[in-house]
């Protein structure tokens, strides 16, 4: 199945939900204020949320009055590369894949950090890299055993310490193995509260600092796992990680298991931090490199 079959087929909730109010917004009608108003309930409704529904209806009033825009039907490519505009990926985002990397990867319990660690440790394996896992969120009752499971699946090592062990002695002793086996990208299970910010950050800083000691020469990438399914307590919590941890990427999970998938624009839109791998469905194949014209695609086309 290609890129764009699995971003349909993970996405048909989403559409099925919007796609009969998109069509009959954009039947064949004259552009005015109820057009607008329309619109923007539909985008709102797919869980865009206030804030980029705004954004992308004024980008798209400006182009209607700039390139003389007269019919509804014509403005639906204009919206859709409005909306591929807000989700824009940088050229350079995966660089950190090609050389010797440490990605720490953080979330709530339950939207699906596990289970994504499993799923990019199978692309990257699939892709010829050596990569091996760290379980250093060692506050959860049956973490490690569940990382073990996905390390198993993927065909990757894995470092693993005791239940309350200290997150930080856990990815030094994985720094250790990993520069000793030449791996080329170690993904650190870490954080997976919120309750207290600033433990976590104290958590993430003596983390951080280890890896400038033991494996300075390895690019870091912090990854905050959200789950598609909340809707705009998505946002949020991406919000109060990436003022914690200085997130560089995000990985939305479950949004074959959504109706309003549009929460994946709000949150590159609203954060400005670049959705990196989305999870549409629940193999260990269910899992891409986010592209937003595939996905804008797949959602509204």
């Amino acid at each position: 199945m290609g890129l764009f079959e699995k971003f349909r087929n993970g996405l048909a909730k989403t559409r099925e939900n919007i796609a009969r109010s998109f069509d009959n917004v954009f039947t064949p009608s004259q552009i005015d204020d109820d057009f607008y108003e329309e619109l923007e309930e539909i985008l709102i409704m797919s869980d865009m949320g206030v804030t980029t529904t705004e954004n992308i209806l004024d980008e798209l009033k400006t182009k209607v009055s700039k390139q003389h825009i007269k019919t509804t039907e014509e403005c639906r490519t204009v919206l859709m590369d409005s909306i591929k505009e807000q989700m824009t990926v940088d050229e350079h985002a995966y660089d950190f894949e090609k050389g010797k990397a440490v990605i720490l990867v953080i979330g709530v319990n339950g939207v699906g950090k596990t289970t994504s660690i499993g799923k990019l440790a199978n692309i990257y394996k699939k892709e010829g890299r050596k990569v091996m896992m760290a379980a250093a969120d060692t506050f959860r009752a049956a973490a490690g055993e569940q990382l073990s499971e996905w390390a198993r699946r993927a065909g990757v090592d894995i470092i693993r310490g005791t239940e309350g062990q200290d997150p930080a002695s856990v990815v030094y002793d994985a720094l250790q193995s990993a520069r000793a086996k030449n791996t080329d990208i170690l993904i650190c299970d870490t954080a997976g509260r919120l309750h207290n910010k600033k433990n976590l950050m104290e958590e993430l800083k003596k983390i951080h600092r280890i890896i400038d000691k033991e494996y300075p020469e390895a690019v870091r990438e912090t990854l905050v796992v959200i789950d598609g399914t909340t809707g705009q307590n998505a946002l949020v919590q991406a919000r109060e990680f990436h003022e914690a941890a200085e997130a560089t990427g995000i990985i939305m999970t479950k949004l074959d298991g959504t109706a309003k998938g549009g929460i994946a624009v709000a949150v590159q839109s609203e954060l400005n931090i670049p959705v990196k791998y989305i999870g549409v469905g629940e193999g260990i194949d269910d899992f891409e490199r986010f592209d937003p014209d595939t996905f804008v695609e797949a959602m509204f086309a």
